[in-house]
């Protein structure tokens, strides 16, 4: 039998040599609370400083726009934004007709663009087969390189002859001759106009809103579809009930983008748009935006007030802006709301 003795000297035992070994092996230096607190502070201040930086660009250009558009503001007062008259000669300017078309035609963007973009986006998710999801992924995202005045030159080019010679009639024989709506659809089939225009922004912005419906529907957590796959539910009912109220933020969000991209789109509108200053009935009939009057006409506003009107319309875009961002806010806050009663 081991003695007592003979067991406090082997290794491995309850014995004297543990402190021995302990005083051998260096501990770990011990790490103060306080000691990562400066680096802590800097990056707080630092990131503080970059969003008030943010904010006061904001407020910077807001101003700086306010001044330079003011003598416009100051002698044609509010009936700017209501006066359909542009005329550089008498100096007689009033923002209605770039305004309409940018409204229109970015309407006229949402309105096909949403729902090819949603389309898109469901397939990639729900259905595309595995070997064909990466490539095309890619090319929807691609589509989003490409500069907007090889939009606009393909608008041009392509797209308006083909448009005017075989699309323009068609529908003045079919959807024009419907009540109401018809009206829409009548003039000359040229190719060049309103229409044309939103066509063209469905384009650019179908990439935008697509590559982010895609990321949020992917995003929707596999348990819950493959559950609801299980009691029997189509994928329409999946996307329907499960993905859309799971991601609708995320969606919400897309459609701002592409509609704050349609908004301020400038090269390829001003190709395709036709650069008057009226406004029409019917979408086949040319027009303007405020993206395309600034690139048109600001190189060569000699008057001051010609210029300055052209700023006010710069400025009547950033609120513009600024509404669509606010609104999309309120209703992502009404629908967070609505979760919370239903909860």
């Amino acid at each position: 039998m081991i003695s007592q003795a003979a067991s406090a000297r082997l290794p491995g035992t309850m014995s004297a040599d543990l402190p021995t070994r302990d005083r051998r092996d260096p501990q770990p230096p011990v790490r103060h609370a306080g000691a990562g607190r400066w680096q802590d502070k800097l990056f707080e201040h630092t990131t503080r400083f970059f969003a008030l930086l943010v904010l006061a660009s904001l407020l910077g250009i807001l101003l700086a726009l306010l001044i330079s558009a003011w003598p416009a503001l100051q002698k044609f007062g509010l009936g700017f934004f209501f006066t359909n008259v542009w005329n550089p000669v008498t100096s007689s300017f009033g923002g209605l007709a770039p305004i309409y078309g940018t409204l229109v035609t970015s309407f006229i963007a949402l309105l096909i663009g949403v729902p090819v973009s949603f389309g898109i986006a469901l397939f990639l998710t729900e259905m595309c087969p595995a070997s064909l999801k990466r490539p095309l992924g890619t090319a929807v995202e691609l589509l989003a390189a490409v500069p907007s005045i090889i939009y606009g030159m393909w608008g041009l080019f392509v797209f308006a002859p083909l448009f005017g010679d075989y699309v323009q009639p068609l529908l003045t024989a079919t959807i024009g001759k419907l009540p109401i709506i018809g009206a829409l659809f009548q003039g000359a089939p040229n190719g060049i106009g309103i229409l044309t225009a939103g066509i063209i922004l469905s384009v650019m912005i179908i990439p935008f809103v697509a590559s982010v419906m895609r990321d949020v529907f992917e995003i929707v957590p596999p348990v819950l579809k493959e559950s609801a796959y299980g009691i029997g539910a189509t994928t329409w009912e999946v996307v329907w009930n499960i993905v859309l109220p799971y991601t609708k933020v995320g969606v919400i969000g897309g459609i701002m983008l592409g509609l704050g991209r349609a908004l301020g789109e400038t090269m390829a509108v001003t190709f395709v748009i036709g650069n008057a200053y009226r406004i029409s009935a019917g979408l086949f009939e040319p027009g303007n935006s405020i993206a395309s009057s600034l690139a048109n006409e600001f190189n060569e506003a000699a008057d001051p007030i010609h210029r300055a009107s052209l700023i006010a319309l710069g400025l009547v875009l950033f609120v513009l802006t600024f509404i669509v961002l606010a609104l999309s806010r309120m209703l992502i806050a009404q629908l967070a709301k609505g979760e919370g009663k239903r909860t």
